[in-house]
């Protein structure tokens, strides 16, 4: 180190030089050393860069290089990520991953192998042919299962999740599309007829009321007002009794 110390330091040096930068850093931050051409020059940063680790110390706080095959790491023998071509497993970074494992080109780890895991089976569905489940006496029936894990790269394949079997029926005749679609049809026609017949009903109704309605105002208007009928005690003149 240059024996001239600099004054008046920036990016957060403590103490420096001219020729190799930063001597020390302010508190918290952490001393490394940057190669620049042939030579090396001290910095101090707030987290250590990548390749590197921190270690703090009561007089200074540094930066240490991580393993040659760790990307970052958070002491020298404890990787958190590596470089390509290796796989992390609990810490260490590996070109193989152990028996049980298996290698996750996704985030380069060493995984537990999955395997496939489904569902209990539906229940049968009804004997069927050709869709129907009418007009025939053997047809099939169905069940189906779910695939609730898929499995990973080594992991065990999913089984088949259809499952089809024989079946025998009381044969029954089937309805004919065109009776059954001819029937809907007249039920539909009578109920709109219905409906129309409730609606004409409702509609005499109403007119029949409001021809009474104005029948009665008009009889109201046209009938003279009786005349109030005279006192018989005050019309009647006095009788002359004493012939």
């Amino acid at each position: 180190v240059h024996p001239n110390v600099s004054q008046g330091c920036q990016g957060g040096c403590a103490t420096c030089s001219d020729y190799n930068g930063c001597l020390s850093c302010k508190p918290r931050l952490f001393f490394v050393l940057e190669r620049i051409g042939m030579k090396q020059i001290g910095v101090c940063l707030s987290s250590c860069p990548s390749g590197y680790y921190g270690t703090r110390y009561p007089d200074i706080n540094k930066c240490a290089k991580c393993k040659a095959d760790c990307d970052t790491c958070f002491t020298r023998n404890f990787c958190t990520k590596c470089k390509s071509g290796f796989y992390l497993y609990s810490g260490k970074c590996l070109e193989k991953c152990p028996d049980g494992l298996e290698a996750n080109n996704h985030t380069m780890e060493c995984t537990s192998i999955v395997h496939c895991e489904t569902s209990e089976w539906s229940p049968w569905s009804p004997c069927m042919k050709k869709g129907k489940t009418c007009g025939f006496k053997r047809g099939n029936e169905v069940r189906v299962r779910e695939i609730v894990q898929h499995p990973s790269a080594r992991g065990n394949p999913c089984p088949a999740t259809t499952e089809s079997r024989k079946c025998i029926v009381q044969r029954k005749r089937c309805q004919k599309e065109g009776k059954g679609k001819k029937n809907r049809e007249e039920k539909r026609k009578k109920s709109n007829k219905d409906e129309s017949k409730e609606t004409r009903q409702e509609s005499k109704g109403r007119a029949a009321r409001r021809q009474n309605r104005e029948q009665r105002e008009n009889n109201n208007k046209t009938q003279p007002k009786k005349r109030k009928a005279p006192n018989k005690d005050q019309d009647l003149a006095p009788v002359d009794t004493a012939h």
